[in-house]
């Protein structure tokens, strides 16, 4: 137990009373939003299942979902378009996120546990761990948030541009989504940001200036 709740426990032996677990899912991909999740837990609570949602099967992630959204004292999540991701970098749209989710969120958090992103000039108190989702409660569960509310919005673009695969690929870089996209173009939520969109853009744009 002691183990994934060690940073809560430290910054609460430091004085802090409201700790935010913030964490987003969808920087790699080349299509769709990032979504940042934000969570505070009750200071004795504890979960063993709560971990990275990376290491989580889906039915067992949207299980967690309900679960965190019942037991938190309070949580929030941002969608960052694709537009503003292209017009931030995933960096900065991560970091945005997670600042906005911080003042948003109905229980104010005194310090915050992030998944390697520095929060930048006047944010809270707070703490950026490497591979955090693995090590800290709090930021597993903004991960799984993160993770569950961005597969649901891939998989509804899935039935709005069918032919990309979004459903199963959820806007990651696989062989059969590039050759998607080199057969049926850029739809609108692919990152125009992204190389391999990029070259697509580029290349009909060339076909436009042949002809």
């Amino acid at each position: 137990m002691c183990e994934r709740l060690q940073f809560e426990n430290e910054a609460y032996m430091k004085g802090y009373h409201t700790i935010i677990g913030l964490d987003e899912a969808g920087r790699g991909p080349m299509a769709g939003p990032l979504v940042v999740g934000g969570v505070i837990f009750p200071k004795d609570f504890y979960d063993e299942r709560i971990n990275d949602s990376k290491k989580l099967s889906e039915k067992k992630r949207e299980l967690l979902y309900d679960f965190i959204v019942e037991n938190a004292l309070a949580f929030d999540i941002e969608i960052i378009s694709v537009e503003e991701v292209d017009e931030l970098n995933v960096y900065e749209a991560s970091r945005t996120g997670m600042r906005r989710i911080i003042d948003r969120i109905s229980v104010k958090p005194d310090f915050a546990l992030t998944d390697a992103m520095p929060l930048g000039e006047g944010a809270i108190d707070h703490l950026s761990i490497i591979k955090g989702d693995a090590k800290s409660m709090s930021i597993g569960g903004a991960s799984i948030l993160a993770k569950v509310t961005r597969d649901r919005i891939m998989k509804e673009y899935g039935k709005l541009y069918p032919g990309y695969g979004f459903e199963k690929n959820k806007g990651y870089v696989t062989k059969a989504h590039k050759e998607a996209l080199e057969k049926y173009g850029v739809c609108p939520i692919h990152r125009r940001s992204f190389k391999p969109v990029r070259d697509v853009l580029n290349k009909q744009l060339s076909i436009f200036d042949d002809e």
